[in-house]
């Protein structure tokens, strides 16, 4: 399963190698097979040991390298010096799609379902574990909501993880319908429509149980969105009246999150 970097922004990360030095520390660094310190890595560039530094801890900071310390010279014990800053590239896949696209999620979940056929068919297998890992991030969302989230945080929490899985939601307010206008496995869903409509249902549907949501899922595929609507009850006056917000107010917060 590919993994992220440590930092919020992907796209942040990459911008970080827009800056000619930076960049040409980066492709040393990655270059090598063994990690590299500060001044070779300087005179190489052509540049002072301190703008080394400082570009290379940005490239730490953004997730692209990692350190270790380690004394060079094979001397150790006393007098030996202090152990050098190490650089190498990170361990990290550093993927971006605009929109929001999902692969590796999905080859790691039909791999599990694919270890886990024991005569159960491909496509109950693949439900099975797209339930589970539905299920999981809905629980994670519900113990952030707290335990008793109100009515509109529980819509706000639900909107939050499908944008954050890159479904890019919006809700109807007049009829509580959740529409996801992406599908982060568009590619895969236009080759194999049943079985990647039937795993993002039994995704939502886990999501919807680990959230404790009286929502409901339906699977209704139309061009130009995912396949999946959730359907929540409408925002009514007195529901975010409840809530001490008006009708507008309880949208336009639901809105920045989407």
């Amino acid at each position: 399963m590919t993994k992220q970097p440590p930092g919020d922004d992907p796209i942040e990360a990459i911008a970080l190698l827009d800056e000619p030095n930076r960049r040409r520390l980066y492709d040393l660094v990655s270059a090598s097979h063994e990690p590299v310190g500060r001044d070779h890595l300087a005179k190489a560039v052509g540049v002072s040991r301190e703008l080394a530094a400082f570009h290379l801890d940005r490239l730490v900071d953004g997730g692209l390298l990692e350190t270790e310390y380690r004394r060079l010279g094979g001397r150790s014990g006393p007098g030996a010096g202090r152990p050098a800053k190490l650089y190498r590239r990170a361990a990290w896949d550093l993927a971006i799609s605009i929109p929001a696209r999902h692969y590796d999620l999905a080859a790691d979940l039909m791999a599990t379902a694919l270890d886990r056929l024991d005569g159960a068919s491909v496509t109950e297998a693949v439900t099975a574990v797209a339930h589970e890992r539905g299920a999981a991030a809905g629980i994670d969302a519900r113990r952030k909501a707290g335990a008793r989230p109100s009515r509109r945080r529980s819509l706000t929490t639900l909107l939050e993880l499908l944008d954050g899985a890159g479904y890019e939601p919006e809700v109807d307010a007049s009829t509580g319908t959740v529409c996801l206008h992406n599908c982060p496995y568009r590619a895969l869903a236009s080759d194999h429509r049943d079985l990647t409509c039937g795993m993002n249902l039994a995704w939502a549907e886990g999501v919807v149980d680990g959230l404790g949501s009286t929502a409901t899922v339906e699977l209704a595929p139309e061009p130009g969105r995912c396949c999946v609507l959730f359907h929540t009850a409408p925002l009514t006056k007195r529901a975010a009246d409840a809530n001490g917000m008006t009708v507008d107010a309880t949208l336009a917060m639901i809105a920045r999150t989407s």
